[in-house]
């Protein structure tokens, strides 16, 4: 019978692969506790050990901060201001019709 297909998590693999790396069990023992094919880790070891100079070579902006937050500070701003005379020309709307707000709500 063949075994369902299994998603690991990204921890779950640095772990594997930080096992791997240190030599701290044999590939065998590492198989059987993490209960993962040889090649599977095999692969996994390997992509860790390609992909990890870009971790420390990338500049801080590949990070999250993309540089335009100036502009999302201002269309933010923008769309607050918006908001808030929406809002304002509701309330009149609604004491207009039903007069203040303090006697009908």
């Amino acid at each position: 019978m063949r075994r369902k297909r299994r998603d690991h998590s990204p921890a779950f693999k640095a772990k594997v692969d930080l096992t791997a790396i240190a030599d701290e069990l044999t590939m065998a023992a590492m198989t059987k506790k993490f209960d993962v094919h040889a090649h599977q880790i095999t692969t996994w070891k390997k992509q860790l050990v390609a992909l990890a100079p870009d971790v420390f070579g990338k500049p801080q902006a590949d990070y999250g901060d993309t540089g335009d937050t100036e502009e999302t500070i201002n269309s933010l701003r923008a769309k607050v201001g918006q908001l808030t005379m929406e809002n304002a020309l509701g309330e009149r709307g609604l004491t207009k019709i039903h007069g203040p707000r303090g006697k009908n709500w």
